[in-house]
């Protein structure tokens, strides 16, 4: 087993690879900023090691930094979280080079699926159902564009190979706007993902967001542990997500989940990982892979009984899959909110201290977050404190549940989106399930 572990990562994550490596009876090292000194799992952690200053470019995305304290506390390996230097392929190959374990896929696969004209080639190549594309790069014959365009038919949408978390994208509805939508794009990506390359799909006018996890060993094997459905979303940020998915049958989810584990096996592919797929009319169209743990981790958790931490512990230890895909089976319905530090109606972010918090229980709650009273919320990252979710037999049980949890929780001394979670699980639409991922931002009036 892995004797001592780098956290590089902050908030309620890395409190959470915390909880399972000390479960494990694995030590903690914990990389911090100057900013984070006072968080829980830098308090809990064997060792810490501050470094940099605030700004994220200086401390958690500094990669000699993170590498240097796995060097000076004789750690063994380097679990990266989700965000920060997750999914960065040259991270992985430093941290393996340098002669550490990094708990996540091999460097060349983020690679190649970090570049999503590849990994929408490799998903074809696998058998993976894709949204009807470009099927590569846009190069600059502009009536070959036109003609892919027409072919595809309109509207369609213009996405950087590079991008991600909703950046880099354009839609276009006319063949009148789509040159320079094309042009603007390519100059965006540029400035942003330092790569102005970009692909076209057809634009799927109202899909839902449904994603597959998925384990793999370093032998071959390969499982999926159901689905979970992400489609409440504003501006491509996940705020709701449940599962399984409403509506979604035994036999889709077999079907699916079987293409997503026989492509971890077509692409030699290790660890914990999530197949994102749009879903309309009872297709599925794959849009990217994340080669890391998600966030919403937590609900596939709950109806499966399956520790996913854990298992990327184990899977980077050497260890074969502690599950075949027998074994699986879902339990339930799980919910997560996402309960971020901002102002409930403009959705800026609000830092500050928390001068009182109180979290809430009973029957099948679960609180991740690494908040207390006392806490100063910084302004320099992402403004999720935490994830509040339920597990019942059912999902109208599990909405109940969760309804009663977002009425005992206390966070006073700074706003939070508590009150729009409140709105949403009252939401006609909401609670008969399958809202697209259009909903949430046309309900709000932003879309």
């Amino acid at each position: 087993m892995l004797s001592k572990v780098v956290i590089a990562n902050r908030g309620e994550i890395a409190l959470r690879i915390l909880r399972a490596c000390r479960e494990m009876g694995i030590k903690i090292v914990a990389v911090h900023s100057s900013a984070d000194r006072d968080l829980k799992h830098v308090r809990l952690a064997d060792e810490s090691v501050c470094i940099g200053p605030p700004p994220s470019s200086d401390s958690y995305l500094n990669i000699p930094a993170v590498i240097s304290a796995a060097e000076v506390t004789d750690a063994v390996a380097i679990h990266p979280g989700y965000g920060f230097l997750a999914e960065n392929a040259d991270f992985a190959e430093q941290v393996e080079n340098s002669g550490f374990i990094f708990i996540g896929p091999r460097p060349e696969t983020i690679r190649m699926m970090g570049d999503k004209v590849s990994a929408i080639a490799k998903m074809k190549q696998a058998g993976v159902p894709c949204v009807p594309g470009s099927d590569g790069i846009l190069d600059d014959d502009n009536e070959k564009n036109l003609r892919i365009a027409a072919e595809i038919g309109y509207p369609v949408i213009i996405k950087a190979t590079g991008g991600g978390g909703g950046r880099g994208m354009r839609v276009v509805r006319s063949e009148a706007t789509l040159l320079n939508s094309i042009s603007l794009t390519q100059g965006e990506a540029g400035a942003t993902f330092g790569n102005d390359k970009v692909y076209m799909e057809k634009y799927l006018e109202n899909p839902r967001h449904v994603e597959i996890q998925v384990l793999a060993d370093s032998y071959g094997n390969a499982i999926y542990l159901g689905e979970r459905d992400c489609s409440m979303q504003r501006r491509h940020q996940k705020m709701i997500e449940e599962a399984p998915a409403p509506g979604l049958t035994a036999e889709q989810r077999r079907e699916i989940g079987e293409n997503c584990a026989q492509a971890c096996r077509d692409i030699g592919y290790r660890g914990a990982g999530t197949f994102e797929f749009l879903y309309e009319n009872g297709e599925f169209y794959f849009i990217e892979m994340n080669t890391r743990l998600q966030v919403e981790h937590p609900v596939t958790e709950l109806v499966t009984g399956v520790d996913i931490v854990r298992e990327q512990l184990l899977i980077a230890a050497g260890k074969t899959l502690t599950y075949k895909q027998e074994d699986i089976k879902i339990h339930g319905h799980a919910m997560e909110c996402r309960i971020n530090a901002e102002d409930p109606d403009n959705f800026l972010p609000c830092p500050g201290i928390i001068s009182r918090y109180h979290a809430p229980g009973g029957p099948g709650v679960r609180v991740d977050t690494h908040i207390y009273s006392g806490y100063r919320v910084p302004p320099y990252y992402d403004s999720m404190i935490g994830k509040l979710i339920t597990h019942s037999d059912n999902r109208d049980s599990a909405m109940a549940r969760m309804r009663i949890a977002l009425d005992e929780i206390i966070i006073d001394g700074i706003k939070t989106n508590v009150p729009l979670h409140k709105n949403l699980l009252t939401d006609a639409m909401f609670l008969a399930g399958g809202v697209n991922i259009h909903y949430l931002e046309k309900k709000l009036g932003i879309g």
